[in-house]
């Protein structure tokens, strides 16, 4: 079961990433929304903070998968425009010929986190085929994301910004590659 997060759901993804930890080393799902220098002197319990703002303003700024009651993955996905560090990096920035009608119509997807014992069970492809439908739902025309692609293992941590194989499969397609491991991929909805 995938439900947006929503502000009766933030218990659940508090519990799925740690109160403590916050998912990544305490990025709060926040790493996206930011340039490097202020997601830096933002200290963990801030970003966190503005997180759940961002639950209260609404819209849900991602999805969260569902085992019974116990929340064990988080797909972040919303407007490209919301998502500054992504919308300025040079791996994932748009593509020179994207209109600004196409921006605005772009949803984006800059990260996943799977509870540790659900992780390697197909649960990142089936949040990414959620959060294409929720995107198209909510009127995105595209879904952009900058996944790795590694033909070594992954390094702990490397994953979160998804596989570039799962995006293959869900419909995506590399539409530049300004880095060697990280394509910028899309999905037309």
């Amino acid at each position: 079961m995938f439900q947006p997060l929503t502000p009766d759901r933030w218990p659940d993804l508090v519990d799925l990433f740690g109160p403590e930890r916050g998912a990544s080393s305490g990025c709060w799902c926040m790493w996206p929304f930011l340039r490097g220098r202020d997601w830096q002197a933002m200290p963990r319990e801030a970003r966190r903070d503005a997180l759940k703002g961002k639950v209260e303003q609404g819209p849900a700024p991602g999805l969260l998968a569902y085992q019974d009651d116990l929340a064990v993955g988080w797909i972040a996905l919303g407007p490209r425009a919301t998502y500054v560090r992504f919308q300025l990096a040079k791996t994932s920035r748009p593509l020179d010929e994207d209109t600004d009608a196409q921006i605005q119509k772009t949803f984006v997807v800059p990260c996943f986190f799977i509870r540790k014992g659900f992780r390697k069970n197909a649960l990142m492809g089936q949040l990414l085929d959620a959060g294409s439908e929720y995107a198209r739902q909510a009127g995105a025309a595209y879904l952009d994301a900058c996944p790795i692609e590694s033909d070594k293992p992954l390094q702990w941590g490397e994953g979160f910004v998804g596989i570039a194989s799962v995006f293959w499969r869900s419909g995506f397609e590399e539409v530049a590659r300004r880095s060697p491991r990280r394509p910028l991929m899309r999905k037309t909805l």
